[in-house]
């Protein structure tokens, strides 16, 4: 069972999702913050250039650990279907993926182990893990458009499969 500290620290990390998609790389210091998401919330502007965060209804996002967060004033939470005509439903799932296929699996002692947790599942994500939706290319191989190959390659395999079966 995680921590409330500890939850928040894990939903902070959506915040932060996309530094880590292909081809980016974290903002210099922000691994730093993420042991304390409080402290790195103070850290951002509060003239509304703050981060808006995509979020939908559910108990893990509307409740006081995060009302406290947003009190802050440098994060806005901004509800799913509801202040907005679109959903965070794609970060949603590679969430739920995180955490259920990978964090769950292991002790969750401190951050240290957290964050080196999901260091690791990102990068196996980007560089490593084929997908189906990019015909067998990792995310990294189709962003830096390295994989044109990898469909012929498969087709090929599965056709060669099929032969011996």
């Amino acid at each position: 069972m995680l921590t409330a500290r500890a939850r928040i620290c894990m939903r902070y990390w959506t915040i932060l999702a996309d530094a880590f998609s292909p081809g980016n790389s974290p903002a210099p210091g922000t691994t730093n913050h993420l042991s304390d998401p409080f402290e790195a919330a103070k850290n951002l502007p509060k003239d509304g250039g703050g981060a808006t965060v995509v979020a939908d209804s559910g108990v893990e996002n509307i409740n006081q650990e995060v009302d406290n967060l947003l009190g802050l004033g440098q994060l806005r939470r901004v509800l799913a279907q509801v202040e907005v005509s679109f959903s965070n439903s794609l970060i949603e799932a590679w969430w739920r993926s995180l955490k259920h296929g990978w964090l769950y699996l292991h002790p969750l002692d401190s951050f240290a182990v957290l964050e080196k947790l999901i260091a690791f599942y990102v990068q196996q994500h980007n560089a490593v893990v084929p997908h189906a939706a990019f015909a067998g290319q990792t995310p990294d191989e189709m962003y830096f458009g390295r994989g044109e190959q990898v469909p012929a390659d498969l087709a090929t395999a599965h056709a060669r499969a099929a032969m011996l079966a």
